[in-house]
């Protein structure tokens, strides 16, 4: 994955005192690859990274989770030293199962006492509810052709990983371990966060329509909007210079705010 600005833990570069650090978490089953032209569509001092998960491309050869408090409880592990480094401020973008994976971690870092991300972006996943009908997706007695089929209708998954026996077979285990993740993350509790927050979605997507997005409004504080851009559950594969650029304005109206939106409870 291509990194701007300094690896973690080392010396700032020149230039990015002022700047941000966006770390971006993938869909189900999805890995850091699949976001490798991200950096270069965002502010040259912001640093933009995708991240893995167990079991997802560059940890593929570790055991995969499937539980959601210990996937978040890995994230916060492994991202501390950069989120509790003053000097720089982070944000958190989701897309898809993602997007429950940042709520859920920014809920997680408050808790702790620590300090949240100035923002948060939450991209192509309905709001949920307890009460929700469970979606055949996160059916946990799928069988594998029929949870291929329904991969290939949202997209983003690589149609050779969904054709290839051997390929499926090596990456359909963390596809259902995150697929748990979801099934644990989408019953907990609302909860309002005091974190700007702006939802993203697909005008044509199918599996999560801009109408169940738009009550992520009722999980923040501040919420900035809802974003409706041309596509389906990937809408950013045909335009990401259209989503990159609203990220940048919501992320520097979330800078310019962030001391009203922490005092808010």
């Amino acid at each position: 994955m291509k990194f701007t600005g300094p690896e973690p833990g080392g010396p700032q570069a020149p230039g990015t005192g002022g700047g941000l650090r966006l770390f971006v978490f993938p869909h189900a089953g999805g890995w850091s690859l699949m976001f490798q032209d991200w950096p270069d569509r965002f502010p040259p001092d912001w640093q933009v990274r995708a991240l893995d998960a167990p079991g997802h491309g560059t940890l593929l050869d570790t055991p995969p989770i499937s539980d959601a408090g210990d996937l978040v409880t890995y994230f916060l592990d492994r991202l501390a030293p950069e989120i509790t480094d003053d000097r720089t401020p982070f944000a958190f973008f989701g897309h898809s199962m993602g997007s429950l994976v940042a709520y859920e971690l920014t809920r997680r870092i408050l808790a702790e006492g620590l300090t949240p991300p100035v923002w948060l972006g939450i991209s192509a996943f309905s709001a949920p509810h307890p009460d929700d009908k469970t979606p055949e997706l996160l059916d946990e007695a799928l069988s594998d052709t029929r949870l291929r089929h329904q991969l290939a209708a949202l997209g983003g998954t690589p149609p050779q990983v969904l054709d290839d026996p051997y390929l499926w077979k090596v990456f359909a285990p963390a596809i259902r371990a995150d697929l748990a993740v979801l099934r644990g993350l989408r019953t907990a509790p609302p909860t309002r966060l005091p974190v700007a927050l702006s939802a993203f979605a697909g005008a044509d997507d199918r599996a999560a329509p801009p109408a169940s997005i738009a009550p992520w409004a009722e999980r923040s504080a501040h919420f900035l909007g809802l974003r409706v851009l041309p596509g389906g559950h990937f809408y950013f594969q045909d335009d990401l210079d259209a989503l990159a650029a609203q990220v940048t304005a919501d992320v520097h109206t979330a800078l310019r705010t962030r001391g009203a939106v922490a005092g808010i409870r």
